[in-house]
């Protein structure tokens, strides 16, 4: 199925960070990754009052979700909206793996968060009951219409597409290169084949709610064993030691 209309500029960007116990987590890369889209899409600056809007909204939730958006009216001027809302314990760091179906899409753009879904959700419609897992005509796996993608293989390097416009820059994306290099796992950013996630051991996606997913099917062919695999399990672990420590305290690879 390939693209057939654009997210509409107007109706702004926006980031989706995770908040534990009244903390927004990982905060400033949030914010850094909505500002590099404000500047770029729209030749302005962030306003300042960002941080404060979110810490303002999450203050009081034990376990939510808070999104930050942005969008710009007629006259350059930037208006910032935060919405938040409690979310179940069992949709962060999920144990259930995920099953993913190929959407295929063409010169796509994934580089910024658009408030306007239309074309994700009706790929992810399409997909269903499966999650859609964007490919490029050419063979190119990209990203699902929520969460960046990874393939560990035989060889044991982990594979993930680079940050060239074709993928959103995610903060947990950049955390699990963190956290695999700390590991001593190697870590590839270069195109990630239809080949590479066919014959990939583990396969798994990371957001900024759900944090690290293990996909345990696509296109209803078992991924691997069919179970979550050893560094897909090692690496949740350690982001649930960064995300739900009580403290907030950070918990490196190297401790757990």
């Amino acid at each position: 199925m390939e693209h057939a209309l654009e997210p509409d500029p107007a109706r702004g960007v926006f980031s989706t960070m995770l908040v534990v116990d009244g903390r927004p987590v990982e905060l400033d890369p949030h914010l850094a990754q909505l500002r590099e889209s404000v500047r770029a899409l729209y030749g302005i600056e962030l306003p300042a009052a960002a941080a404060e809007l979110v810490l303002e909204e999450a203050h009081s939730f034990e376990l939510a979700r808070v999104r930050l958006a942005v969008c710009v009216g007629a006259d350059g001027t930037p208006r910032l909206e935060a919405a938040v809302r409690a979310v179940a314990r069992s949709l962060v760091l999920p144990d259930e793996g995920l099953d993913l179906r190929a959407a295929v899409v063409e010169r796509w753009n994934g580089a910024h968060k658009w408030v306007d879904r239309r074309l994700l959700d009706r790929l992810e419609a399409a997909a269903g009951p499966a999650s859609a897992l964007l490919v490029e005509r050419d063979g190119r796996v990209l990203e699902t219409t929520r969460a960046n993608v990874f393939a560990l293989g035989n060889d044991g390097v982990l594979r993930t597409p680079p940050v060239d416009g074709s993928i959103l820059p995610g903060v947990t994306r950049a955390a699990t290169i963190e956290l695999a290099r700390e590991l001593g796992v190697t870590v590839h950013e270069g195109p990630l084949t239809r080949a590479h996630v066919d014959a990939a051991r583990e396969l798994f996606a990371t957001g900024s709610i759900r944090g690290i997913e293990s996909v345990r099917s696509l296109d209803g062919a078992p991924v691997g064993d069919g179970v979550r695999g050893t560094l897909t399990e090692t690496l949740a672990e350690v982001l649930r030691g960064r995300w739900l420590a009580p403290d907030g305290a950070r918990v490196r690879a190297g401790h757990v």
